[in-house]
């Protein structure tokens, strides 16, 4: 009983201990809560084995995310307008995604066990991201080993893009592609400093200004998971693909409601509860039972997603006349996720595209699912 409770609180605490350690030591921030949550995770889960470890697993991976999804939405901002450049770079980054995922189906899915869904898991997260990959991976019923192995190929081979971009990406696709209109130089670090100056808020004060505003969109995301899990429990075998898809129909709708999308911690709430799901789900992996057979297909598959992705993207800009920098930072959104845009926007001294990239993320977070599922489907036909 006493290691049941210990379990609990060190999945649910040690995502928060993570963050603050990813915010002190500088070689962790870089490397990434998630990443270190899943080395965390593998290590826990094959040193020790409590009773009731299992259902304790079971509970909290299967709650974590249908948590995250609504909340991950509610922030979105769909009414807003788009420019030409700005709606055809995000058809053009999506598309791109589309396309090269069937081409290295075919090249590489067929051998892979499960290939047609590591199709829809790489479709969901590159067009979306964590979120999107968790959610297709409960919805599609994919092994926590499969998984565990897609996301750390995800994790350095995203990091070799990220690299290539910032060492020569940016300095070659703006001589292939047309100029920026965006004024260079505009440096984003004021943006920076009111979030530095948010870190300096107590502990106590960031905890009681949470509980004082951000209970009604956990309220909404309850209902929103009970209202999806009683339409679910009426589709019989197919109550988590109806479940999920529900979560983020409803979830896009809330967004519309100005007083809940305007909560400031719907994303970072999300987000601690992907956290959570990441060590549950690395410590539910048996590493004596990790098959890596056709793993390295599963690294080329993944690989060629990602910059060959990148590749076409540039090609339909070129094509469409979208500028580089608009290019740019629509593809590092969906490949990297939103997170990663006021950095990418700050390596290429162009406040403006954050607000691009961003509403592009955004836009993936609420395709990502259904795009995951339908070519995972897609793929088993061909």
């Amino acid at each position: 009983m006493v290691g049941n409770i210990l379990l609990i609180l060190i999945y649910l605490l040690a995502p928060a201990g993570v963050m603050w350690l990813c915010r002190k030591v500088s070689w962790l921030g870089k490397i990434g809560p998630v990443l270190v949550l899943y080395v965390l995770g593998i290590i826990l889960g094959n040193v020790w084995h409590p009773t009731g470890m299992a259902a304790i697993q079971e509970v909290l991976s299967s709650a974590a995310v249908p948590l995250a999804i609504p909340l991950m939405l509610f922030g979105c901002t769909f009414r807003k307008g788009e420019t030409r450049s700005q709606v055809l770079a995000v058809i053009a980054g999506m598309a791109s995604v589309i396309i090269v995922v069937i081409a290295g189906y075919l090249i590489f899915g067929r051998t892979i066990p499960d290939g047609a869904k590591i199709g829809g898991m790489l479709t969901g997260v590159y067009t979306g991201g964590t979120v999107n990959l968790a959610a297709i991976k409960v919805m599609l019923g994919v092994p926590e080993e499969t998984f565990i192995l897609l996301n750390s190929y995800d994790m350095v081979i995203s990091f070799l893009y990220l690299t290539f971009l910032i060492a020569i990406g940016i300095k070659l696709f703006r001589k292939f592609l047309p100029g920026s209109e965006a004024e260079n130089g505009d440096s984003i670090e004021p943006v920076a400093q009111v979030q530095d100056d948010k870190e300096k808020n107590s502990v106590l004060q960031k905890a009681r200004e949470y509980f004082r505003v951000e209970w009604f969109p956990l309220v909404a995301t309850v209902v929103i998971i009970g209202i999806s899990a009683g339409i679910g429990a009426l589709a019989g075998g197919w109550f988590m693909t109806v479940f999920i898809l529900l979560l983020t129909t409803l979830g896009i709708a809330a967004s519309f409601w100005k007083p809940l999308r305007e909560c400031k911690y719907n994303e970072p709430t999300a987000m601690y509860f992907i956290y959570i799901f990441s060590i549950v789900v690395a410590s539910m992996a048996d590493l004596s039972k990790l098959d890596l057979s056709g793993g390295l297909n599963m690294l080329g598959y993944l690989t060629l997603v990602i910059f060959g992705s990148l590749l076409l993207n540039v090609l339909l800009a070129k094509l469409l006349k979208i500028d580089a920098d608009t290019t740019v930072i629509c593809s590092v959104s969906f490949i990297c996720s939103p997170p990663f845009v006021p950095m990418m926007a700050a390596v290429m001294k162009n406040r403006r595209v954050v607000v691009i990239g961003l509403s592009a993320g955004i836009i993936g977070y609420a395709a990502g699912n259904y795009l995951g599922f339908l070519i995972s489907q897609l793929l088993n036909l061909l």
